[in-house]
């Protein structure tokens, strides 16, 4: 499941790392989210799971990793919650396919109150043993937007062990900076190669624990990308 490259990639290589699986080598982008999710709800199996799973999802192809980490830990027998930050029918691509997936399945699925998202989700994460944060990915800049900052409040308050996905929520891929808010994690699964920000002064306290994640990229496009 580690990459076998020791690589680090900016959030541009990474674009292009995706582009590149699809265009040129013709990986679907919904076996690479398959590959990245099955292969982190490995690592969280390893890690070991005493109760329930309760994994945090926004609308781009973070939240398909959630989705397909959902997936197969309740194939794995644990008990799994899916926690909407916005509605989903703001999801699309391969995301919505695997969101789809979810509903035929019948998993438990929370759509965000127009109320009180604060206090759902407060309600919603007591009860996990793990949290899994697929809030937001490499590509996120700039200043946060509700429903995100309210949602990263929560899981940081809720006291529980957090897998982030690819990087925590609200951390500059490229600089390790905090966008206003960033989740804590114990554990970050990270695709493909370490990001920059992670050796950043300060960004131990967000990452915890790197995993590097293989999704099946072949070597030779990671070898390619970074010599560029």
């Amino acid at each position: 499941m580690t990459q076998r490259l020791p690589l680090v990639l900016t959030r541009a290589q990474v674009r292009d790392v995706d582009r590149r699986a699809i265009e040129q080598y013709g990986m679907p982008g919904l076996v690479l989210m398959e590959n990245a999710g099955r292969s982190a709800a490995q690592l969280l199996l390893q890690l070991g799971i005493n109760g329930d799973v309760a994994i945090c999802c926004g609308k781009g192809n973070n939240a398909g990793d959630g989705f397909v980490i959902a997936r197969h830990l309740e194939n794995a027998g644990i008990s799994v919650t899916v926690l909407l930050a916005g509605p989903s029918t703001s999801l699309a691509g391969d995301a919505a396919v695997n969101f789809g997936v979810l509903q035929n399945s019948g998993t438990r699925i929370i759509e965000p109150s127009s109320t009180n998202l604060a206090g759902l989700w407060q309600r919603e994460l007591a009860a996990a043993d793990w949290i899994v944060d697929a809030l937001l990915g490499t590509g996120t800049q700039g200043a946060l937007r509700e429903p995100f900052i309210t949602a990263i409040d929560a899981v940081n308050t809720a006291g529980k062990k957090v897998l982030a996905v690819d990087l925590p929520s609200g951390m500059d891929c490229d600089t390790g900076q905090p966008l206003d808010r960033c989740v804590r994690a114990t554990c970050t699964a990270t695709f493909v190669a370490r990001k920059p920000g992670f050796d950043a002064p300060g960004a131990a306290a967000y990452i915890g624990q790197i995993h590097v994640i293989d999704i099946g990229v072949p070597n030779r496009l990671l070898r390619e990308i970074s010599e560029t």
